[in-house]
């Protein structure tokens, strides 16, 4: 209990210092395209790299890391197959699935897994595999589906190779598997950087609920309630089933992939439709209201498998 509670503690005081920047102006008409240009292109880059560059890349391999893959990957495909059939556009189903499948393992999940899970490289495994594989996938949907001109091809087939997120994943990695241990003064200055990724996205989001409206109003309303349900009760239903049917996991290890699945969507899933000036606004109340119906869901997940 006190480990969910701490976790949404810390970040709703943020968000709401990011609500008041915004309310006040004291960032200016441009504040929030800042912060969010600043965490795409830069801070969180930086984190990406420096997260994945010292970790243990064996852990992906694990029991827990396929049923959470799994339950990832179905979430994600039930949001796409709706919007297939719903006609809706390529932006709003990539945000849409991230939304519904895409954890906050990083602001929400290690504070959780010290609390409620007794460790914290617990959710190393879903942060690698978010990092190293979901994000380039998606953010490369998002970039070859954009408007503007074609131009050549190998420019479109280079795409995941300019994207500052990838850039980010795939040198941490690369680093990783090598086993260079890189000097301080070339890791100092990127970790410092990558400190401001977070602050930087929890501060535009609380900046963007500024003036917005009541959630689930207008034409999104159905790919809004379908995200929000998939992210908040079909997933971690899903993590559970194969855990304990498929993997047969039992105690700490179902409670640790089921804790998991159940978190919010992640807030960095707002800075992406920022930046690419798509599905904002789904991507703003699924954060919120999956944010808000996980501290419920956390609670009741801890209860019955703690």
């Amino acid at each position: 209990m006190r480990g969910v509670l701490t976790g949404f503690t810390v970040i709703a005081v943020v968000i709401a210092v990011g609500y008041i920047l915004g309310r006040r102006g004291h960032l200016g008409h441009d504040g929030r395209t800042v912060l969010t240009k600043l965490a795409f292109n830069v801070a969180t880059p930086a984190l990406l790299f420096t997260t994945l560059a010292g970790a243990d890349l064996s852990v992906i391999l694990s029991e827990r890391l396929l049923v959470t893959a799994a339950s990832t990957a179905a979430a994600a495909s039930v949001f796409i197959t709706v919007g297939l059939l719903r006609g809706w556009g390529a932006g709003q189903i990539t945000i849409g699935a991230l939304c519904s499948s895409y954890v906050n393992a990083g602001n929400l999940g290690i504070p959780i897994a010290v609390y409620v899970l007794g460790d914290a490289s617990l959710v190393a495994p879903v942060l690698l595999f978010q990092q190293i594989i979901v994000t380039p996938l998606a953010l490369t949907v998002l970039d070859l589906t954009q408007p503007g001109e074609p131009g050549p091809p190998w420019r479109r087939l280079t795409t995941p190779l300019r994207n500052p997120m990838a850039i980010g994943s795939l040198a941490g990695v690369t680093v990783a598997a090598t086993g260079w241990n890189l000097p301080l003064p070339v890791i100092e200055p990127l970790t410092l950087i990558g400190n401001m990724s977070v602050p930087a996205v929890l501060l535009a989001f609380g900046i963007s609920l500024r003036g917005s409206g009541r959630p689930g109003q207008g034409d999104k309303r159905p790919a809004l309630v379908l995200s929000v349900v998939l992210k908040t009760i079909a997933q971690p239903l899903i993590a559970w089933s194969l855990g304990a049917g498929v993997f047969h996991l039992r105690g700490a290890a179902l409670l640790d992939v089921v804790v998991t699945s159940a978190l919010p969507a992640a807030q960095n899933l707002y800075t992406y439709a920022s930046h690419y000036r798509t599905a904002e606004q789904l991507a703003r109340e699924s954060i919120l209201l999956s944010t808000l119906a996980s501290i419920p869901a956390l609670i009741t997940v801890a209860a019955l498998l703690g």
